[in-house]
C-alpha cells in the first residue's frame, strides 16, 4: 500500500519564502506517512499574476530557474524517501523559458516535463515541451502534466500508453477570468477543473494527483481544489479553496488492475477509426 497526496498552497517570489513551505509540506506529509507528493505548479518562484495582460511582453513572469540548479537541488535534499512533484520556471539551454515539472527523491530527479499547452496569456514569452513520457519511481511508473494540459485528453492518454499507472498534474489553475461567480464553488473554472480531473483518470483508468495554487496573485485568485482520483474518476480525497493536503491510501497497480478487468480503455481504443 502506498500514501500518496496532493497539496493546495500558495507560492510567491521569494525562493526562500517557497523552500521554506515546501519543507512544512513534506513535513507534514512525512508526518502522514506520504510515499508520493504532488505540489502545485509554480512551488519554486509562483506563477504569472496576470494572464490577460495589456503587454505581453510586461508579463510579471517567475524567476527563471536552472534544471539542475540550487532551488531543486534544496527540495531533493527534504525530499528524503518521498517521490516529490513540483513546478516552476525553467530556463533552457539557450535562454529559453519553460513551464516545467520535476520529480525527484533524496537519491535525485526521477523524471521532467515541460508544459506543452500554453494558455493565450503566456504563449508569447514560454515556449513550448514537445511531448509527453512517462518514468519509472520507487512508487511505481508515473506521469506528470502541468495545468492546462489537462484539457486536452491526448496528453493524459499519450502517458497512460506509456505505461504510467499515476500521473500527476500540477497547477496554478485560477477562477473564471471573464464570469467569476460570487462563491468558488460555483465559479466556472472551479468545475471545469474538477471534471477534468475526474475525465481523465476515468477514462485512462489511472490514479490522478491534481495539485493546486490557493490564494492570490496579482488579479488571479487560485481555486486550491487538490483532490486524489481513483481509475473510476471517484475522488478519494480533496481539499477545497485553502490550502491543505489530500491524501489517500491506495494499492495502485491493485486498484488499477481492478478498473481494467471487464472494460480496458487502453486495449479497446480503435487508433484506425480515429483518423
Amino acid at each position: 500500500m502506498l500514501r500518496i497526496a496532493a497539496a493546495a498552497a500558495h507560492f510567491t517570489r521569494d525562493l526562500d519564502f517557497d523552500l521554506e513551505r515546501i519543507g512544512v509540506i513534506v513535513a507534514h506529509a512525512r508526518d502522514a506517512g506520504v510515499d508520493l507528493l504532488a505540489l502545485p505548479d509554480g512551488a519554486l518562484g509562483g506563477y504569472v499574476t496576470d494572464l490577460r495582460p495589456e503587454d505581453p511582453d510586461d508579463l510579471d513572469l517567475p524567476p527563471a530557474l536552472e534544471p539542475n540548479g540550487d532551488a531543486v537541488r534544496s527540495v531533493i535534499d527534504v525530499a528524503g524517501e518521498m517521490v516529490v512533484c513540483l513546478g516552476y520556471c525553467e530556463r533552457g539551454p539557450g535562454g529559453e523559458l519553460y513551464n516545467a515539472a520535476v520529480a525527484l527523491c533524496g537519491d535525485g530527479i526521477l523524471g521532467r516535463h515541460r508544459k506543452v499547452h500554453q494558455p493565450a496569456g503566456v504563449a508569447k514569452l514560454l515556449t513550448p515541451g514537445c511531448g509527453f513520457a512517462a518514468f519509472d519511481s520507487p512508487v511505481g511508473r508515473l506521469g506528470m502534466l502541468i495545468d492546462h494540459d489537462k484539457t486536452f485528453p491526448e496528453s493524459a492518454r499519450t502517458l497512460a500508453l506509456d505505461g504510467a499507472t499515476t500521473i500527476a498534474c500540477l497547477s496554478a489553475w485560477p477562477t473564471s477570468l471573464t464570469n467569476r461567480a460570487p462563491r468558488m464553488a460555483q465559479d466556472k473554472q472551479a468545475r471545469l477543473f474538477d471534471l477534468y480531473d475526474q475525465s481523465r483518470a476515468a477514462e485512462n483508468q489511472v490514479l490522478w494527483l491534481s495539485a493546486n495554487q490557493s490564494g492570490r496573485s496579482g488579479t488571479l485568485h487560485f481555486l486550491g481544489r487538490a483532490k486524489v482520483v481513483g481509475p473510476g474518476g471517484e475522488i478519494l480525497a480533496r481539499t477545497w479553496s485553502k490550502g491543505g493536503l489530500a491524501v489517500a491510501e491506495v494499492d495502485a497497480e491493485a486498484m488499477v488492475d481492478a478498473a481494467r478487468t471487464v472494460l480496458h480503455h487502453l486495449d479497446e481504443r480503435r487508433p484506425g477509426a480515429y483518423s
